[in-house]
């Protein structure tokens, strides 16, 4: 069994950083979906369409859930799955290096992936300057 990647993100966010890591690494080794909450959304109404999705890619043990923005409504709608009762970690700051990095490192579980996931993102900043 394997963590489930849930990524809860603004409108076009997670569908296409999902789709370049799929095409870029031909398979995803974790089950990974994307759930978008549109700008005018209703947090309650939206809990049980993001619960199903998170039961979609939970593989026994657990779901790590990359938000886009800390304290924005995805990150928002991500603590309130986390109450639900399924083993929940969140990180956010979610970009392309991030999700590339926990598919390397599939094998991780729940409780060593969300510091694997913030490293993606901050070894994926670079400063270039040539």
């Amino acid at each position: 069994m394997a963590c489930g990647i849930l990524l809860v993100t603004h409108p076009g966010v997670g569908t296409s950083i999902l789709a370049v890591a799929t095409a870029l690494l031909r398979q995803l080794p974790l089950k990974t979906e994307a759930f978008e909450v549109p700008l005018d959304a209703e947090l309650d109404y939206l809990l049980p369409q993001a619960s199903a999705a998170l039961r979609r890619v939970d593989g026994g043990e657990g779901v790590l859930v990359l938000t886009d923005l800390y304290g924005a409504s995805p990150s928002n709608l991500a603590e309130q799955l986390a109450r639900l009762g399924t083993p929940v970690r969140r990180v956010s700051a979610l970009s392309l290096p991030m999700l590339l990095r926990v598919m390397n490192y599939a094998e991780q579980g729940l409780d060593q992936l969300p510091a694997t996931a913030a490293a993606g993102t901050r070894n994926g900043a670079i400063v270039d300057d040539a």
